[in-house]
């Protein structure tokens, strides 16, 4: 397997010497190494993982006091799919669960983000 070398843009320079790319060029560039990493090619990059909580939906809609109909409502979910979840037929993707989760451990912050969207 041969490897290419993806030229990097060009950096400006600031008026202290230091280099600084624009946004357009800084996105470029993680993707270009994004795309690199996915490959293989090269290793020499910072990888975040995160572990998602598994979160025991009934557990923090019972603890807030809320029917499943109230719980969903307040937190934009489909009735259906909370039931789902709570009886086992389905579970919350990756992101669901990271939304529950902040939800379990701070449902005011949720509240008012929800409330100001719309």
């Amino acid at each position: 397997m041969t490897t290419k070398k993806t030229p990097k843009p060009a950096a400006k320079k600031t008026t202290r010497g230091r280099k600084s790319q624009t946004v357009g060029e800084s996105i470029i560039q993680g993707l270009q190494e994004a795309i690199a990493w996915t490959k293989g090619e090269n290793d020499n990059v910072r990888v975040t993982l995160v572990d998602v909580p598994e979160v025991d939906v009934r557990e923090v809609r019972l603890k807030m006091g809320l029917s499943q109909a109230q719980f969903a409502t307040r937190f934009g979910l489909p009735p259906a799919t909370l039931r789902n979840w709570e009886q086992g037929r389905s579970h919350p993707d990756a992101p669901t669960r990271v939304l529950l989760a902040v939800i379990a451990k701070h449902p005011e912050v949720v509240e008012e983000v929800l409330r100001k969207a719309s």
